[in-house]
């Protein structure tokens, strides 16, 4: 049936992982702390939907250019400002790609997948979450922020569509109004039987029907549920056998809206075998099924995104970072960060996309000043686009200000040296715990650079990670 396969998937988390039994003992007086299980995703303050997906998406796009990108998420930071478009320029993509933003349920990324799969073009899907909830909401505390990423072209990939359906359905087990602004959920036992049965079974039947699959031969499921004891409910009336990856996800980083389904997808193909049969699903106001048979080897970017991270122990910390806690930062927070219309659009695609520029010299230097920086420079010259995204560097020199506002306290800056030569200063990101020495690798993370909170704008640029994130611990 399908035009098209899957090339690549590719998962992202953020750095940290906000420990739930930490809300548990905060709001034990209220009795809405939780279960007190597991962990969720927390987004750094310079961290939103689209520089995740930027993220994730990076780890497919090496297996083709796409001629199509689609941004998916139900938490764009803008809802008239293309952030496709911003995708399309930090991943160095052609000014001429097709760049389209879906939004507005969590099935928007698995019906841009589907779309893409039967139209046989190589196309990029990516979807990223930064949901924001009111704290002593169960969604607070469940819901993650993360991204995943699929490229979708011709010919033999690593997954094949066997078949898909959709069933809409208007079931209001969460809704967000413009107006409001936050999640309003709706009781749990009626969200169980209808979602289960008049949602997830119709698609799921149908799906596994256009695929000639029985459900017993499904080796891995990844559903979104959106309240404990759906897919329990489905196994019972459809007969499968499969685990729910959703509930290892939801578990250990939260549940992942628009980008929990590729997500976990990208995490069933890190594990799963040639041959098996895996069924993935969108849900929201309806829902997406689609049957893959796996033809070969995961990236291994979600197995590894869930395994890595550094452990957030303070609620307040978290109550600030998702933006539930404003904080009175004084003068210094005052300034005015309104960025130039003009400014970006002249230089727009050398910021997101991080090109730098070789001189006539030789020399590579960011950015790409009228008059080279090389000391024998004697006038204007013309630069070879240098991407240094990618490259290797290491730390020159680093420094950790308190001076400086910043949302997330201190501020790190500091000389960043790459492979090829140029020299930059950057501002610093996920360092947690003692600043990286001088001399450590480093690898570059697309983030907001800074926030207009007057006009409610925001500017994206490049910075410095450190190039190795730290295994979890157990949880205790």
């Amino acid at each position: 049936m399908a035009e098209a396969s899957l090339k690549s998937v590719a998962g992202y988390l953020p750095l940290l992982r906000f420990d739930r039994k930490v809300a548990r003992a905060e709001l034990r007086w209220s009795g809405l702390g939780g279960s007190g299980r597991g962990r969720r995703a927390v987004a750094g303050w310079d961290e939103d939907a689209l520089t995740m997906a930027v993220e994730a998406a990076r780890g497919v796009v090496a297996a083709g250019l796409p001629e199509s990108v689609v941004f998916a998420s139900t938490s764009s930071p803008f809802t008239d400002r293309s952030m496709a478009g911003i995708m399309a320029e930090a991943l160095r993509l052609e000014r001429a790609v097709v760049a389209q933003d879906t939004a507005n349920s969590r099935r928007a990324a698995t019906t841009a997948l589907i779309k893409a799969l039967r139209g046989g073009a190589t196309e990029l899907v990516a979807a990223g979450e930064k949901r924001a909830a009111q704290p002593g909401s169960a969604q607070h505390l469940n819901w993650g922020d993360g991204a995943a990423a699929a490229l979708v072209g011709p010919g033999k990939g690593i997954a094949r569509l066997l078949g898909a359906a959709t069933i809409n359905a208007d079931l209001l087990d969460v809704f967000t109004s413009a107006d409001g602004g936050l999640p309003y959920a709706a009781e749990d036992r009626f969200v169980r039987d209808k979602a289960a049965g008049e949602v997830y079974l119709p698609a799921v039947k149908a799906a596994l029907e256009k695929a000639g699959v029985a459900a017993a031969d499904i080796a891995v499921a990844v559903m979104p549920e959106p309240v404990d004891g759906v897919y329990a409910a489905l196994v019972r009336a459809c007969g499968l056998k499969a685990p729910n990856l959703c509930a290892e996800i939801s578990q250990q980083a939260g549940e992942l809206g628009a980008a929990m389904p590729l997500f976990g997808l990208a995490l069933a193909l890190d594990r799963a075998e040639p041959g098996a049969k895996l069924l993935v699903a969108g849900f929201g106001n309806g829902a997406d099924a689609l049957v893959f048979e796996v033809t070969g080897p995961g990236t291994g970017t979600a197995a590894a995104a869930l395994r890595q991270g550094v452990v957030l122990t303070s609620y307040t910390r978290l109550l600030n970072l998702t933006g539930r806690l404003p904080l009175d930062w004084g003068p210094r927070s005052e300034v005015n960060q309104k960025v130039s219309a003009s400014t970006l659009l002249r230089h727009g695609r050398d910021m997101h996309g991080f090109v730098g520029g070789r001189d006539q010299g030789g020399n590579v230097q960011f950015p790409k000043t009228p008059i080279p920086v090389r000391p024998d420079a004697e006038g204007a010259e013309t630069y070879q686009d240098v991407p240094l995204a990618d490259v290797p560097a290491k730390v020159v020199s680093i420094t950790a200000d308190r001076l400086n506002f910043t949302p997330d306290p201190p501020f790190h800056f500091g000389l960043v040296q790459f492979d090829n030569g140029a020299r930059v200063a950057m501002e610093h990101c996920d360092i947690e715990g003692s600043s990286p020495e001088v001399g450590d690798p480093v690898r570059m993370r697309f983030r907001i650079k800074s926030i207009d909170r007057q006009r409610h704008f925001r500017s994206y640029f490049w910075k410095a990670a450190p190039a190795e994130r730290p295994d979890l611990p157990a949880e205790g």
